[in-house]
């Protein structure tokens, strides 16, 4: 396995690459490798000739610098879990430097609005951050393919925006949220839940799952005040919010309107740890 820890280095292979007509598939993390991850890399490997993986904790994308400060970060642990996967995969594994250069700061972009929605509203700059390091990242490693799973399903929606306000080639493609056995979404921060909270977390999709089956019988007020109150009663969890919104534009909503998308997102703080989640409602 090929580790790269130089961007002109993992450039310089990239053009070699694209000279024998070579696709190249996409999968950024942010490392705290897990199967969620995995599962990436692997429908990445069945629809490439190539595959490349970066490892890079992005400081621009966090609003909070404690987060970013306690954010898991174990490259040797990585590096084994990606070898042991397969020995073919090409590794990015930059500093902010080889990235940003001597400036660490994102370019402000306007999402058509899909950045103000949900997390926007509570992560200020947030997508700003996740669209400068992407489009480095894609112009770094120029991709037939990129590969994001749902749970952060309105940065797929961005990075889709993205593609195209940058007017590149690589085509975004969605996979389905990974979850653990209980339903818990597989997640990096995972790793950072008490034991007790590691048990409780569950009730996220325990919820979203009775949101889903409500849906179609039930007014979204009446939902909304349900979820509310399951959280009331679990002193471990703590609802930061909870919307139904179309996926079209990621608006939320009051009222249902026929041949309409819906899906729901919730973000729910475990202690310090923050967890999102969300499900296709029709």
């Amino acid at each position: 396995m090929r580790v790269f820890k130089k961007r002109l280095d993992i450039e310089n292979d990239v053009a070699v690459l694209q000279k024998q007509n070579k696709t190249i598939g996409f999968v950024p993390t942010m490392g705290a490798l897990h199967d969620g991850h995995l599962a990436l890399v692997k429908k990445a490997m069945a629809e490439n000739d190539v595959v490349i993986v970066s490892i890079f904790v992005n400081p621009t994308q966090f609003n909070n610098s404690e987060d970013l400060s306690k954010y898991p970060r174990n490259l040797d642990q990585d590096l084994t879990i990606l070898s042991n996967f397969s020995s073919e995969i090409m590794v990015f594994a930059p500093s902010p430097e080889e990235i940003y250069g001597t400036e660490t700061v994102a370019t402000s972009y306007d999402f058509e609005g899909l950045e103000h929605e949900m997390e926007g509203k509570f992560r200020s700059g947030h997508f700003d951050g996740v669209g400068t390091v992407l489009k480095h990242l894609f112009t770094i490693t120029s991709p037939t393919k990129a590969y994001f799973g749902e749970k952060d399903f309105q940065q797929l929606q961005i990075v889709k925006k993205l593609v195209a306000i940058e007017n590149m080639s690589v085509t975004i493609v969605g996979c389905p949220i990974y979850r653990e056995e209980s339903g818990l979404a597989l997640s990096s921060r995972n790793k950072r839940l008490l034991p007790e909270q590691l048990k409780a977390a569950p009730l996220i999709y325990k919820i979203l799952t009775q949101v889903k089956n409500d849906f179609g019988t039930k007014s979204v007020t009446t939902i909304s005040d349900w979820v509310s109150q399951q959280f009331q009663k679990e002193a471990l969890l703590t609802l930061e919010y909870f919307e139904i919104a179309k996926v079209s534009d990621l608006k939320s909503i009051k009222r249902k309107q026929k041949n309409t998308n819906y899906r729901a997102f919730i973000a729910v703080f475990a202690g310090e740890v923050r967890l999102i989640d969300n499900i296709a409602l029709n």
